[in-house]
């Protein structure tokens, strides 16, 4: 098994969704299934897909410190972090309630080795090249200040670094387009102005020594080196 499939067993075995962002996420709910088709144009089984290529830039065999950026309810990345036990994790979210439901999600699934802290990733509290990897799923759209979020991330990140997540894009399916502007923006879960797939790939092969970006409809997923 490859380490992409490695981790969406592990996404298939999580269990109960948490909340309704938890089955939108992972596609385990009527409702959460209704939303990837009708405003992603996704199955299941593609969720899936992009969640695992944004992982799987971390090796199985992981030991250093990691940072992941938002953390949200933690839906998405605490079942890899339970296949790291060597690693030391940090997890950081502006929203206190978002996080309450990571920690409770790590406890029950008896993580040891990870530390919530709340905190703005326009202004991150860490030294210059801090970790030797950071993962931001699903956090870029919604940044107000998505210049100081690049910036944050680089500057912490240690170099030969691994900085990789995943994140929606304009102008790669029309319809979620549509969406996210009548609905998502409206509603203030995302801010825009949002990036392309080429705009993307240019901001980033700019900043790190090599970057790769890929997508699954309007979601792209980075993988880069500092």
């Amino acid at each position: 098994m490859n380490r992409k499939d490695e981790i969406k067993s592990a996404y298939k075995g999580l269990g109960n969704a948490h909340s309704f962002y938890d089955g939108m996420m992972l596609g385990t709910t009527r409702i959460g299934r209704l939303v990837l088709k009708h405003v992603w144009r996704m199955t299941r089984e593609e969720a899936l897909e992009y969640q695992a290529m944004a992982f799987e830039a971390i090796p199985s065999d992981f030991d250093g410190k990691l940072l992941e950026v938002p953390v949200g309810t933690g839906v998405l990345s605490m079942p890899v972090f339970k296949m790291l036990p060597d690693a030391d994790i940090t997890c950081l979210d502006y929203s206190e309630k978002m996080m309450q439901t990571a920690q409770k999600r790590a406890k029950e699934m008896e993580i040891q080795n990870v530390c919530f802290r709340q905190g703005d990733v326009g202004s991150l509290p860490y030294d210059d090249e801090t970790f030797d990897a950071i993962v931001s799923l699903n956090g870029f759209h919604a940044f107000p200040d998505k210049e100081a979020a690049y910036n944050e991330t680089f500057r912490v990140l240690k170099k030969g670094g691994i900085f990789t997540g995943c994140f929606y894009v304009e102008k790669a399916n029309a319809h979620t387009d549509k969406m996210i502007r009548r609905i998502y923006i409206k509603s203030g879960f995302f801010t825009p102005p949002f990036e392309t797939l080429e705009s993307l790939q240019r901001r980033l092969s700019a900043k790190y020594s090599d970057a790769t970006v890929r997508n699954v409809e309007s979601i792209a997923v980075f993988q880069c080196r500092k």
